[in-house]
């Protein structure tokens, strides 16, 4: 049994840094090691800086275990000490400790939001801080075109610290980076993360759904953060679904499907174009809210000057407004009733119903609530593209992070 020796091409890896430590020990044991330095770098990472005192005791482990842990991690530079000295340990003899910091700058990652018409790109490093953004159109949606056109975006992003590329899209996605199915683009069985690290010269390549992305955002440096379990809502073209149980995202080989989307929500709303009936597709995507106002006033008007128009007292665009937010908190109220999350986070670029609408909402929540139960804990978070971005670079951290 042997641990990867590089991660990533020409670069120091976690794995390499590991494994040139304990080299000396048993295979079995070399694994455990590095996990444990794998769970050391997270724990810097996302709570730090922390005291060795502090890890040693999340861990288990003797301080002098930790040290010898994080002393190759300090050496590589993935971790640093700050400048403060530890607190909390009076009377301890010889030179105090420092709580360690992850040095995050070392460590770069390209994150790109696909859609049928432009990429969004994003350069960030390991704290997923944003550093640079790009933008790239789409003369087509052919596969050669597409590969072309991502390889011409991370080439104007990447640096010298780049250590791989996640792609994020709507969409079913493999675990081993083929797009199964992605109706905008009209893909089927792409290759797509091994035909862009190709075009690329081997970089590692991560193909995720967009949601699963913005999930693990929210997960490991969001508002998920820390909490055992939690769920995300998003509006927008479509109704996506995340859900987080027991710190790990809950994934299926029908995720990116659109699953929630057909849920029904109204037994009297519009019809969705698969034919069901105030189906969350029908209620809470900005097209279908469009269209339905569109077709009430006989005139064309875009999602957001639907809920302009609502806000001005418009009465059909304020009645479509309104069954759209009982809508989605009815939503709201399903995913806390089933999944039983410790929050619901409602985001997505169709995120403004939630605020136009908030009184619906609440409504829609309460009706489909048991008033026994515990007031739920839902927040409402706008996004941009380039969110959307970095959900695909957090999955590129993880990947780096977690092996």
């Amino acid at each position: 049994m042997q641990i990867p020796e590089k991660l990533c091409d020409g670069h120091t890896s976690l794995y390499l840094v590991t494994y040139n430590t304990v080299s000396t020990t048993a295979p079995a044991q070399r694994l455990q090691l590095f996990g444990l330095s794998r769970d050391i770098c997270l724990d810097v990472l996302l709570e730090g800086p922390i005291s060795r005192a502090d890890l040693a005791r999340r861990h288990d482990l003797t301080p002098g275990t930790v040290t010898r842990l994080t002393a190759p991690l300090l050496r590589s530079g993935l971790l640093a000490e700050t400048d403060e000295p530890e607190t909390g340990s009076p009377g301890r003899l010889g030179r105090p400790s420092k709580p360690l910091t992850f040095v995050a700058d070392n460590h770069h990652f390209i994150g790109l939001k696909l859609t049928g018409e432009a990429i969004t790109g994003v350069l960030v490093d390991t704290s997923a801080t944003v550093l640079r953004t790009d933008e790239q159109e789409l003369a087509g949606r052919d596969v050669a075109g597409v590969t072309a056109a991502i390889a011409q975006l991370v080439n104007r992003l990447r640096d010298s610290q780049l250590r791989g590329v996640g792609i994020g899209l709507g969409g079913n996605v493999q675990a081993d980076g083929v797009v199964q199915r992605a109706p905008f683009l009209g893909w089927q069985s792409v290759p797509l993360a091994d035909l862009v690290s190709r075009e690329l010269g081997d970089l590692p390549t991560i193909l995720s759904n967009d949601v699963q992305g913005l999930t693990e955002t929210e997960h490991w440096f969001g508002t998920g953060h820390g909490l055992d379990s939690f769920a995300v809502i998003t509006l927008g073209a479509g109704v996506g679904y995340g859900l987080v149980c027991h710190e790990r995202l809950v994934t299926s080989p029908d995720y990116g499907v659109g699953l929630i989307g057909h849920l029904p929500l109204d037994s009297i709303g519009p019809r969705c174009p698969r034919g069901h009936i105030g189906c969350a597709a029908a209620m809470l995507t900005d097209s279908s809210i469009a269209a339905t106002v569109s077709a009430g006033l006989g005139r064309a008007v875009s999602f957001d000057e639907s809920l302009d128009l609502a806000l001005d007292g418009n009465p059909l665009a304020a009645e479509v407004v309104a069954a759209s937010g009982r809508a989605l908190g009815r939503l709201i109220a399903l995913v806390a009733n089933l999944a039983m999350p410790q929050r619901v986070i409602v985001t997505g670029e169709a995120v403004r119903l939630a605020t136009i609408a908030a009184r619906e909402v609440a409504d829609g929540i309460r009706l489909n609530r048991e008033p026994l139960a515990d007031e739920i804990d839902y927040v409402v978070e706008p996004v941009s593209e380039n969110d959307w971005a970095r959900g695909a670079a957090v999955i590129a951290i993880q990947h780096f992070m977690l092996g």
